[in-house]
């Protein structure tokens, strides 16, 4: 019988799937990469047409999973895509899909 991916593993990946489950979340890493800098909630909420508080929910969300990671600027945050963990995520989807698990998780945690 198949050895179980690690239980801690498995509830990691669970939190990046779940914090992906949502359209707008997605939109907001793929900006976030995209951009590949930290930007401010501001220049967030206008590129993705939605409310600050949605967005900072959202951003809220993604932090805890930490693929986005928050810097403090004065009285403000910017936020910037966490490359260690979307570095991560495409081994995590393919683990999932019963792929061989790499031999290190690269400090994704």
């Amino acid at each position: 019988m198949a050895e179980l991916l690690a239980r801690e593993t498995a509830q990691m990946y669970a939190s990046w799937f779940r914090a992906l489950a949502d359209p707008s979340r997605v939109q907001l890493v793929e900006l976030l990469a995209r951009e590949n800098r930290p930007m401010p909630v501001g220049e967030i909420v206008t590129a993705m047409g939605l409310a600050q508080s949605t967005v900072s929910q959202h951003l809220k969300i993604l932090a805890e999973a930490r693929f986005v990671l928050a810097e403090p600027v004065g009285n403000a945050r910017h936020y910037r895509i966490n490359t260690r963990c979307i570095d991560c995520f495409p081994s995590a989807a393919d683990v999932v899909m019963g792929k061989p698990a790499p031999t290190t998780n690269g400090g994704c945690a």
